[in-house]
């Protein structure tokens, strides 16, 4: 009785560090995608939107744009395969991951005179944040978009206003809240330093990276997706 209760409370305790790192992320990827929006003029983790705005281009006729938003769509991918590979052969250490992330907007900080150089390196950084957490205790996470989040929350809503489901769904809103949180953090930054901003994400992907390694590393492997069982 006694272990089943300290087990609970292991994974309690395993469950809100992991959704706090999530939301830490998450911050980071807002922040970033706010500065890129304001600085770039480009979305460098809202693939979504990129989506759209690359079928605007091609309905548009505007070709030289559409390539532009083609290849940050396919580099935002690639970013997240060459993470997955990364972490794979790193042991799946997040603050080595974090820290090629933190070189990675450092580069992009110091190309910032080089737009198209600058946003790709930006968006293939954001792919390859997005493999640091992908779930946590068995819920699924994304942490440089929340569509799906927001989703999830607004099911739970519904299945809270019928009488089913569980409270968990109410966590969904940290994520968003990480990553609004962030965005609020990299506008002001935008506003004030310019394109300097980048280097404001360098910063906190560093500091992230260090604080990553108080996690254990029994519990840090429950926040990736294990190759053998998949998705």
């Amino acid at each position: 009785m006694a272990r089943g209760r300290r087990g609970t409370l292991l994974r309690r305790r395993r469950a809100r560090v992991g959704l706090g790192f999530a939301a830490a992320l998450s911050a980071l990827a807002g922040m970033t995608d706010a500065i890129g929006l304001l600085v770039a003029g480009d979305f460098v983790s809202f693939m979504s939107g990129n989506t759209t705005r690359f079928a605007v281009a091609l309905g548009s006729s505007e070709w030289v744009r559409a390539a532009e938003l083609g290849a940050i769509v396919a580099t935002f991918v690639f970013g997240n395969a060459a993470g997955v590979v990364f972490a794979a052969l790193t042991g799946r250490r997040h603050g080595v991951l974090l820290g090629l992330v933190a070189v990675l907007l450092s580069i992009a900080a110091l190309l910032s005179p080089f737009r198209m150089a600058s946003t790709l390196l930006l968006v293939f950084s954001m792919g390859f944040l997005n493999v640091a957490v992908e779930r946590v205790e068995g819920r699924a996470l994304g942490v440089t978009y929340v569509t799906g989040a927001l989703s999830r929350f607004g099911r739970g809503i519904g299945q809270w206003l019928l009488g089913h489901g569980n409270d968990g769904w109410r966590l969904e809103l940290v994520p968003w809240l990480g990553m609004l949180s962030g965005a609020l953090v990299g506008v002001i930054g935008a506003l004030w330093l310019g394109p300097s901003a980048i280097w404001m994400s360098a910063v906190v992907a560093a500091f992230v990276a260090v604080v990553s390694a108080l996690i254990p590393a029994r519990w840090r492997e429950h926040y990736f997706v294990s190759p053998r069982r998949g998705s």
